[in-house]
This record gives C-alpha cells, sequence and structure tokens, in this order.
C-alpha cells in the first residue's frame, strides 16, 4: 500500500462539537441506548496533521472521542480510535477491549508507520490496567506514552511534555458524580412510578413514599454525599445513608399509630430500617462502576462481603412486613 492509498483509508475529524455531537451527549447522559454511541474504529486526522504530528489513543465511545478531539483544540494529531465496543476508556481497559492486543491490531490495520515518522502513542493513563507497554513496544516498534487523566490537560502536557502530578491526580468532584445521576435515574424511573402507583392503590400512600425515597437516596443522594459518609466501603456507605433516611418512618410507626401494640409499632420501625439501608446499600455499590475510586479486586471483595448482608436484612425485614400485615 502506498502513501496516497494509506491516507485515503484515514478519516478526518476536527476539533469543534456540532449541535448533532451535544444531543448524542445528551443521550448517552442519559442512558438511552447506551451501546449505540459509537465511533468508527480506525485513524482520524485532526486538523492539518502532518508525519511528526502527535498520535493519541482513545475508546470509540462518542464520549471519549469527542472529549479528546475538543481538548486538542488548535493542535494538530492523530487519533487512533480503539474498538471498545462503545465502552469508555477506563471500563473498557479493566474488560480488556482498551488493551495490548487491540492496539497492536490497530497500528497494524492502519499502517500507522507509514503514516508517522516518530514512534510514539500517547495513551490516557486510565486506559494503564489494560494496556502492556513493553509488549506493545515489542510488537509494534512504538513507544507507550501514559498522557494525563483528563484530556482537558493535554495541551499542557505537550508543551512542558510531562505530566505533573496535579495532571496524574484522579479527582471525582461534585460535577463529576452529578453527571452520572440521569443514566440511573431514567433507567429506573418508569418501573419505580408504576410500582408506585400500583403500592399506593393496593396499600397505601406510605409503602409508595418508601419506594420514591429509597429510588432518589439511592440514585440522587448517595453520589452526591458520597465523599462526607465516613466509611472506606460503597456499601457501609449505603446502609448509613439508608438507616438515615428510615428514622422518620421508624418516627412515624409510633407517632401515626399510637393504639398499636408495642411489638407491632416496634416490628414496622424494623422493617423500615432492615429494608430500606439493605436496598440503598445495593443501589450504592453498583455505583463502583462509575468511579475511578475503586477497583475489580476491591469491588469483588465488597460484593462477597455485603451482598449476603444485604440479602438476608431486606428478606427478613420483607418477612416481618408480612407478618405484620396479618396481624388486625
Amino acid at each position: 500500500m502506498n502513501l496516497t492509498e494509506i491516507t485515503h483509508s484515514l478519516f478526518q475529524t476536527s476539533d469543534e462539537l456540532t449541535a448533532s455531537n451535544h444531543w448524542d451527549h445528551f443521550l448517552a447522559r442519559v442512558g438511552y441506548r447506551r451501546n449505540s454511541h459509537r465511533v468508527k474504529p480506525g485513524l482520524y486526522a485532526l486538523r492539518e496533521s502532518n508525519p511528526n504530528s502527535p498520535v493519541f489513543l482513545t475508546a470509540n465511545y462518542t464520549l471519549s472521542f469527542d472529549a479528546l478531539r475538543y481538548a486538542l483544540k488548535g493542535i494538530d494529531g492523530y487519533i487512533l480510535v480503539l474498538n471498545t465496543h462503545g465502552i469508555n476508556v477506563w471500563c473498557a481497559a479493566g474488560k480488556g477491549s482498551f488493551g495490548t492486543e487491540e492496539i497492536v491490531r490497530r497500528v497494524e490495520a492502519t499502517n500507522l508507520k507509514e503514516i508517522v515518522n516518530h514512534r510514539k502513542l500517547i495513551l490516557p493513563q486510565l486506559g494503564a490496567p489494560g494496556v502492556s507497554a513493553h509488549e506493545v513496544k515489542k510488537r509494534t516498534g512504538f513507544l507507550v506514552e501514559y498522557g494525563p487523566v483528563r484530556a482537558s490537560d493535554l495541551p499542557e502536557f505537550l508543551k512542558i511534555h510531562k505530566a505533573t502530578q496535579e495532571m496524574r491526580r484522579v479527582h471525582f468532584t461534585l460535577r463529576d458524580r452529578l453527571v452520572l445521576i440521569p443514566v440511573d435515574l431514567m433507567r429506573l424511573i418508569v418501573p419505580v412510578l408504576l410500582a408506585m402507583a400500583a403500592i399506593f392503590f393496593k396499600v397505601g400512600v406510605r409503602p409508595a413514599l418508601v419506594l420514591l425515597t429509597i429510588l432518589l437516596t439511592g440514585i440522587v443522594l448517595f453520589p452526591i454525599l458520597l465523599p462526607w459518609i465516613p466509611t472506606p466501603n460503597f456499601s457501609t456507605k449505603g446502609f448509613i445513608l439508608g438507616g438515615l433516611v428510615a428514622l422518620p418512618f421508624t418516627v412515624s410507626s409510633f407517632l401515626s399509630h399510637p393504639t398499636w401494640t408495642w411489638y407491632r409499632q416496634i416490628g414496622q420501625a424494623l422493617g423500615f430500617l432492615l429494608v430500606m439501608p439493605a436496598v440503598i446499600a445495593f443501589i450504592g455499590l453498583n455505583f463502583t462502576g462509575s468511579t475511578t475510586f475503586t477497583s475489580r479486586s476491591g469491588v469483588k471483595r465488597e460484593i462477597f462481603t455485603y451482598i449476603p448482608v444485604m440479602a438476608w436484612t431486606f428478606v427478613i425485614g420483607i418477612i416481618l412486613n408480612l407478618l405484620l400485615g396479618l396481624i388486625q
């Protein structure tokens, strides 16, 4: 393949985001067709790229690709897009699709050696868990260099030719956590509202309110308060938060039913204190897939440790509520 044929095989892209791009980002954020936000894998020429332009690697998830090219505003370069099946860099690195084999395959398929004069690939730092740098160098001849955590730091990284300690630091700010809320909220809001309606007409307003409280606490309040809940595990954070939001319902068991026997009041209060924290802890544990604060081994350890606790707590709470329902 000559240089002209190789050049024609390149995709052209820009550092501008269109209205269509922003609409795609919105749909991705709210979880609409979560697996369909992809760009075609391959090599993309950014602006007036030339044989000396740097080569950046990313996933074929549209938010990852667009964040990279927008961060490289005014910079000529190439973007090598790996086939990560529409998954972001960090998650794809954990799953292996952003990894050594795919890099080697994509470098060879695009004939990258014939396009650039240098032998350096700039990878996102969060892609490191899936990549064996020495193996890439051995099989492709390209040196792997890890860039900063955030694409927005790339212009400064290119100026000083290194990533500072701050560029290496993983942040998970309130803004980062807030943008994750709509995905799970949109995924669960319809079935929860339908369940609430059914519970309201068949059982009453309080159980429906419990369900809504669990949803909003687990999906909205948990990520907002995450850094300030004083335990290291997501599960125990969920139990603590769930216990706090269950307190008003436990108090209402005594205030709203003064004629009930003491054991029935305590039984209903315990039902709230068992069921609500268990479900909120489970939702919180699911949130580990959205943060780089966790590791695969840590998540597995937490699952094996706390899922049985959640299950038994939930089941005991449900059984207790069913028994109380039989008491007239």
